[in-house]
């Protein structure tokens, strides 16, 4: 292993063990430097690593220190009940916002999903979930037009899909079979959610049906920022 990541490793493991406290100041790069018997420009790097990844932040002329992460937040990947309905009962300070509405051009996989005909409007609604204030997940629903007629028109102002689909009749909801992946966010993910570029996203596809009809309601492409969450799987 280069000897950068030897000490990147080492010290996220000093700081989530708590020998590093919040605020607490690290060693200086010219200290890493003589222990890992490397050139201080290895131990700039790995700090600057470490600042990537979100665990340290640096004051000018004083030195690097263990930063305040943000609580992890346990959460449980079902379909059946809401994401902000799962946040408000656990007592989170939750808040959800719409970032946009807008048709999307013919795509087979999420078309197939949906089980729409090519001349469907398929529509994408995002919203962006806060807790504390501080952005968490992006929500992306893909929704057809022959379901929903009037998407494009109340599309923007939808944050909560559940609350959208209970106005329309639908109450009662199941999951398609999930994928849960792994992502680096996109430069637009970036910007939207405060992260930097090494802060994987854990990235859940599904959909919603309705259990009644059996109807599918939506796909679903869900980014949950990996810093941030403790995730438990419910198939």
């Amino acid at each position: 292993m280069p000897k950068e990541l030897e000490i990147v490793d080492k010290l996220m493991s000093q700081i989530t063990s708590g020998k590093y406290k919040v605020h607490d100041k690290l060693p200086s790069e010219n200290d890493i430097a003589d222990n890992y018997h490397v050139p201080r420009i290895t131990a700039r790097k790995a700090y600057e690593r470490l600042e990537e990844l979100g665990y340290i932040y640096k004051l000018q002329g004083k030195g690097s220190y263990v930063k305040d992460r943000y609580r992890q937040i346990e959460l449980v990947l079902s379909g059946d009940v809401s994401f902000s309905q799962k946040m408000i009962e656990k007592g989170y300070d939750f808040q959800s916002t719409n970032v946009f509405c807008k048709a999307i051009k013919f795509n087979p996989k999420i078309y197939g999903f949906l089980e729409a005909s090519e001349n469907d409007q398929v529509f994408k609604v995002g919203r962006l979930r806060f807790i504390d204030h501080q952005p968490i997940a992006l929500h992306i629903s893909y929704v057809t037009k022959s379901v929903f007629d009037d998407i494009d028109i109340i599309g923007k102002n939808i944050t909560s899909m559940f609350s959208y689909y209970n106005s329309k009749g639908y109450h009662e909801f199941g999951s398609k079979p999930s994928i849960l992946s792994v992502a680096f966010p996109t430069k637009k993910q970036r910007m939207l959610m405060n992260c930097t570029q090494l802060t994987p996203l854990l990235v859940l596809e599904s959909g919603c049906i309705d259990k009644k009809s059996g109807r599918v309601l939506e796909y679903t492409k869900i980014f949950y920022r990996s810093d941030c969450f403790s995730a438990y799987v419910i198939s």
